[in-house]
C-alpha cells in the first residue's frame, strides 16, 4: 500500500541539523506512527513521504518554511514578571507551553532583568533546515475512529 491521505504510516527516523548533529531519533525505540494528511508531522516531511511504501528508505532535507518556519524577531518580547505568577522559579533556558491566541506554542525564557522577563516564542527549530533519514516500516488504512479524531489510535494513545 502506498502512502496517501488517510493512511496510517509508521516510520523510523533520525533527524539532523545542517551541522549533522542528531536532534532526535526513533531508532532503538518504537516507530513513529501518524495519520497522513492530518498535519500530524511537518508538511515538508509529509510531502516527501507521499506515494512511498513500507520498506522504502529516503533522506530528505526540509527547508524552514516547510518545517517550523523562519525565525521571527516578532516572537521575541519582554513580559512583566506578573505573567509568571505562581511559578516558583523562572530561569533562562526554561521552556513553557503557552496558548498565544492561535494554538499552543513553546515559549523559551531568554533572560531576566529589571525590565521583565524576555521570552522567545519561536519554535526551538525555527529557521533551521532539517534532514530526516527515514525508513518506512508500515502503511495501513486508517480506521473510521482515527479519521474522526485526526490521529492514530493504538496502545500508546491516551487521548480518549
Amino acid at each position: 500500500m502506498q502512502i496517501a491521505d488517510n493512511t496510517v504510516v509508521s516510520i523510523h527516523y533520525t533527524l539532523t541539523n545542517d551541522e549533522g548533529e542528531v536532534l532526535d531519533t526513533s531508532r532503538g525505540a518504537q516507530a513513529l506512527s501518524y495519520l497522513h494528511g492530518a498535519g500530524n508531522i511537518i508538511k515538508g516531511l509529509e510531502k516527501a513521504l507521499l506515494g512511498k511504501q513500507a520498506g522504502d528508505t529516503l533522506a530528505v532535507t526540509v527547508a524552514p518554511e516547510d518545517a517550523y518556519g523562519e525565525y521571527s524577531e516578532e516572537f521575541v518580547q519582554v513580559l512583566p514578571r506578573e505573567a509568571f505568577d505562581g511559578i516558583d522559579e523562572v530561569a533562562p533556558g526554561m521552556q513553557f507551553h503557552a496558548d498565544i491566541g492561535f494554538g499552543p506554542q513553546i515559549i523559551t525564557i531568554l533572560n531576566i532583568d529589571a525590565n521583565g522577563i524576555a521570552v522567545d516564542g519561536n519554535h526551538p527549530l525555527a529557521g533551521e533546515a532539517l534532514t530526516f533519514d527515514v525508513e518506512i516500516t508500515g502503511v495501513r488504512s486508517a480506521t473510521a475512529e482515527e479519521l474522526t479524531h485526526g490521529h492514530v489510535h493504538g496502545p500508546e494513545c491516551n487521548h480518549h
